[in-house]
């Protein structure tokens, strides 16, 4: 308690730092929040201010040019030059042309005016005024602009003098597509409700919309939703095609609403969509604009507050660490060496622990007097002997291995062994453990639960969950022993040798197996006779070189030996041991071998199960057949290199043959014959005319002798049988060979 009011105190001033740190960074957190969500709000509101001015501009300019159109409209059908070539079928030709003039002068003076056409139905002629393209009088037929017989075919479609945005040719060489707001006047009056005369005004779409601005980004965009639904875009006047999410905004917040905004997505990118209220022509105008490129600006002044404020933190932190350990060294000295004198304590404490109860259990100093109970008890041991207790012996597996794997933290997972066990048995029992120092940790139960006194399926249980944990935890396998009940104190010890040798049947059951000692202990009574018969099979299979013979004898043997005490286990070994050196060294000194692996058999101690005691046999046995098999393969080597010497020394006489050569090696012609052609894949009478054949050769190439003596002196019994034999070898007679080569 008091190092940890010492090391508060060491800590008082990083607390502090820190404290101050985190509310500054917070501060700036907060409040970069709220800055930053008013801002957006203000930005939003601006821009939907400022595009809300320019499309209110746009739309006033299209009312005001609808005026003037309508008011154009009307002075022309009221000018009485025009007004003949709207009436008359047949104008004559100073009609028309001052009736043109009259339009050129109406179109110089309205800069806003893309073109003018007047149509007369009876002549079937429209007459031109445009600023390029087609200009003057000219029939349906020679008409560019077909769009405009659309619409005065389907008059009836469109409000007198509403603006009808579109795009059309004006059949000039560059440029011909026009965008504009065409204004149709027309005269229908009749009993068939026929056009007789129309009047159609094309003002200029760049004109208006150059009215239309842009203040946030040139990214922005500018529609008209026109009063029969199409969504047009300003500058090309063009149809756009809408996305199902797109229509349904249009649908039910914009049109025929009041002006506002909202975000929404358009072209897939999320976006401020600003718009006005329905003007006189029943037309709003849709600006959208992305909305990155309103809040960019926030947005950096959001990054860079949070880039402050994370490094005031950083900076606050470390500063605080710097301070603290700054001004309380000489405080945490003191800590440092008060807490490395608890810790000596305590594991002083603990190997003091663990050396009592261990001595307690090899009977090093056996509990006698009130006072050692008492001395435990200060020592924080709280076992009591005199109650009923068993023994449980925890071995690990492998444990060689594991020890080379895990030198370093032996003693940790040792510890962690000692945990588990406690934590699962400690639920039902008192329970003290440890550590013996070698591959066993023990754990001392006092028996709390009378039933245990009649089921033993409770403490298998608990020892099957230790096993499991450590598995699980700890990656390593137990073998358990556990013992009957005791209440004897001077009994420890003889309880614990009896739970370690009970063990050491682990040799036959296995890792991970569940030893009860006191059954292990029933098998003293047994009587054991040593299989004298199995060994001299062993013996015989050793000495003829049955290996596998040898294995199934030395197995059934060591395993014979599974009902019987340890110890009994342990004598039988050791004969058997002796009497497979005796038999080893025998097997090398009549074949002469100079390797000794006797030397490298196990102790019992040494190994944990039958599997790797059997291996250990079962290598050495494999060993001395290989060295047999290789002695062997030496001498057949050997007898095939004498062949040979034989006949390449003897080849000339004519009587060296297979059966001469067996009888001076005093073997037999048919094992020789054999061993040859095992080793060389030729027979000896193949091998004896191949070289016959090449000092044949030899002579041919070097020398002028005679065939026949040539026969004589390469042991053929005659020329001719000579040429028949170089005739089936080489294809060719001995004269035509020498012949060839000399040639």
């Amino acid at each position: 308690m008091r190092l940890n009011k010492i090391g508060n105190k060491r800590a008082l001033y990083s607390k502090i730092l820190v404290s101050m740190t985190l509310c500054v960074s917070l501060t700036f957190l907060v409040s970069t929040i709220i800055y930053y969500n008013y801002y957006i709000g203000v930005e939003k509101t601006q821009a939907f201010r400022s595009d809300l001015s320019d499309l209110t501009k746009t739309s006033r300019e299209v009312v005001n040019m609808n005026d003037a159109a309508q008011s154009l409209s009307f002075q022309i059908y009221r000018n009485s030059t025009v007004s003949k070539i709207v009436l008359y079928d047949k104008p004559d030709i100073y009609d028309v042309t001052a009736a043109m003039s009259e339009l050129g002068n109406y179109l110089s003076s309205m800069p806003y005016i893309e073109s003018i056409y007047v149509y007369n139905p009876k002549s079937e002629k429209l007459y031109i005024a445009s600023s390029s393209g087609q200009n003057g009088v000219f029939t349906e037929q020679e008409l560019v602009d077909k769009n405009i017989l659309d619409i005065l075919n389907h008059y009836e479609e469109y409000k007198p003098f509403m603006p009808i945005p579109r795009v059309y040719s004006n059949g000039a060489e560059e440029d011909d597509q026009v965008r504009a707001y065409t204004f149709l006047c027309f005269d229908a009056i009749g009993w068939d409700r026929a056009i007789n005369s129309a009047v159609i005004v094309n003002i200029s779409a760049p004109w208006i919309n150059k009215e239309i601005t842009s203040p946030v980004d040139s990214k922005s965009s500018t529609f008209i939703l026109a009063d029969h639904g199409a969504f047009l875009s300003s500058n090309s006047l063009e149809q756009q095609e809408l996305s199902p999410e797109e229509t349904r905004w249009i649908e039910q917040k914009v049109k025929g609403d009041s002006a506002g905004y909202f975000i929404g997505k358009f072209a897939g990118e999320n976006s401020l969509i600003s718009y006005t209220a329905p003007d006189a022509l029943s037309w709003q105008y849709v600006r959208i604009t992305p909305y990155d490129i309103i809040t960019e600006q926030t947005d950096n002044i959001r990054n860079a507050t949070l880039l402050i404020a994370v490094i005031i933190l950083v900076g606050g932190i470390g500063l605080s660490w710097i301070m603290s350990k700054r001004l309380y060294l000489p405080i945490h000295r003191i800590v440092s060496e008060m807490n490395i004198l608890e810790s000596e304590k305590r594991d002083s404490m603990f190997m003091i622990r663990q050396n009592t109860v261990r001595d307690l259990v090899l009977g090093l100093k056996p509990l006698q007097s009130m006072q050692q109970v008492e001395k435990l008890r200060q020592l924080g041991i709280h076992f009591t002997f005199n109650d009923d207790y068993r023994l449980i012996l925890l071995r690990i597996d492998n444990y060689n291995e594991f020890r080379e794997a895990r030198s370093s933290y032996l003693l940790a997972y040792k510890f962690a062994i000692m945990n588990i066990a406690s934590e699962i048995c400690g639920q039902t029992y008192r329970v003290e453990t440890v550590d013996m120092n070698d591959d066993g940790i023990l754990v001392l139960l006092n028996i709390i639960d009378p039933v245990e006194y009649t089921d033993t399926g409770l403490i298998e249980t608990l020892l099957r969950q230790i096993q499991q944990a450590c598995s699980d935890y700890l990656k390593v396998s137990l073998t358990l022993t556990y013992s009957h009940i005791d209440r004897n104190a001077l009994q420890l010890h003889q309880l614990y040798k009896q739970v370690r040798e009970a063990s050491n049947h682990r040799l036959f059951y296995g890792h991970g197996c569940i030893i009860s000692a006191q059954a292990v202990s029933s098998l003293q009574a047994n009587t054991y006779h040593y299989p004298t018969e199995k060994e001299k099979k062993l013996i015989d299979a050793l000495m003829s070189g049955k290996v596998e013979d040898a294995q199934e004898h030395f197995s059934a043997i060591l395993r014979e030996a599974e009902s019987y005490p340890f110890h009994t286990v342990q004598l039988a070994l050791s004969r058997l041991s002796v009497t497979i050196k005796e038999i080893i060294s025998t097997v090398q000194k009549r074949n002469r071998l100079q390797c000794d692996g006797t030397s490298g058999l196990p102790a019992l101690d040494s190994v944990e199960t039958v599997a790797e005691l059997e291996e250990a046999f079962f290598v050495l046995f494999s060993e001395m057949r290989e060295q047999l098999a290789e002695k062997k393969s030496s001498k057949q080597h050997d007898l095939i290199l004498l062949i040979n010497q034989k006949i390449n020394e003897n080849y000339m006489e004519p009587n060296l043959s297979l059966n001469q050569i067996a009888d001076e090696l005093d073997m037999s012609p048919i094992y020789i014959s054999r061993l040859y052609k095992q080793q060389t894949m030729s027979s000896i009478v193949d091998i004896i005319l191949e070289v016959r054949m090449r000092e044949v050769c030899s002579l041919l190439e070097s020398t002028d002798l005679p065939v026949t003596i040539i026969a004589e002196r390469c042991g053929f019994t005659s020329s001719s049988y000579l040429h028949r034999m170089f005739k089936r070898t080489f294809g060719t007679t001995p004269t035509d060979y020498r012949r060839s080569k000399n040639a």
